[in-house]
């Protein structure tokens, strides 16, 4: 396995969480695929917040942007930086009934992004990348910026045509998979889910039952 998803693993149940658990070997993307993928996840666990993941060296670089990415230049949004995901994670949509990030998981947008600097790596340690992103939400100029707190960085938009005032989380909330909102895909995965349960497995009914109250809650305006 990759060691920068060692951490990805370590944190997770893969008999009970649908997520992908990363080969152990994971597949070379080949030289004449297009750019780069990012992705950005919507994910309502504890608290809602957005996954924003980087496609590099062959993991998704991941951090969590508690408000979400904003448009606007003036705003400078807390990304705190997580474990690395594997690749297959960028596609991912789903419930996660139980454990680590137990709750519902939105891919709110997807696309192709294109390092400003040459060396990702070397801009990272010196705690500033800029990068274009071309999704279908979120395009145009941005920068990840490292603060002095561990692992935390802010996340800008630069001044450019896709700017704006608009709050994108509220203007399009809902998945660029399947249209839905959370309480689409609570619906459509959750049932799926239960095929595979044992009758008496009691915990994953509760945790099932608190992540549709959250859903419940999100969707009447409250927290």
């Amino acid at each position: 396995m990759k060691k920068s998803l060692r951490e990805y693993q370590k944190k997770r149940d893969f008999s009970r969480s649908p997520e992908p658990a990363g080969s152990a070997t994971p597949k070379k993307r080949k030289k004449k695929a297009k750019k780069p993928i990012f992705c950005v996840q919507k994910h309502l666990a504890t608290q809602l917040h957005y996954d924003f993941r980087l496609e590099h060296n062959g993991v998704l670089l991941s951090w969590a942007v508690p408000k979400g990415p904003s448009l606007n230049p003036k705003d400078r949004r807390m990304a705190r930086q997580v474990e690395d995901h594997p690749l297959d994670y960028a596609d991912f949509e789903g419930v996660i009934p139980l454990g680590y990030g137990a709750g519902v998981v939105m891919l709110w947008d997807t696309g192709s992004w294109t390092p400003q600097d040459p060396d990702v790596g070397a801009a990272l340690k010196k705690g500033k990348l800029k990068f274009d992103l071309s999704g279908y939400k979120l395009k145009g100029q941005w920068t990840l910026v490292r603060t002095r707190a561990p692992k935390s960085w802010l996340l800008i938009k630069h001044r450019d045509e896709w700017a704006g005032e608009v709050d994108i989380t509220t203007f399009a909330p809902r998945s660029v998979k399947s249209n839905g909102d959370f309480e689409d895909i609570l619906r459509e995965k959750s049932l799926k889910f239960w095929e595979s349960r044992r009758p008496g497995d009691e915990d994953t009914k509760e945790s099932l039952a608190r992540i549709v109250e959250k859903v419940a809650k999100l969707k009447a305006g409250t927290r």
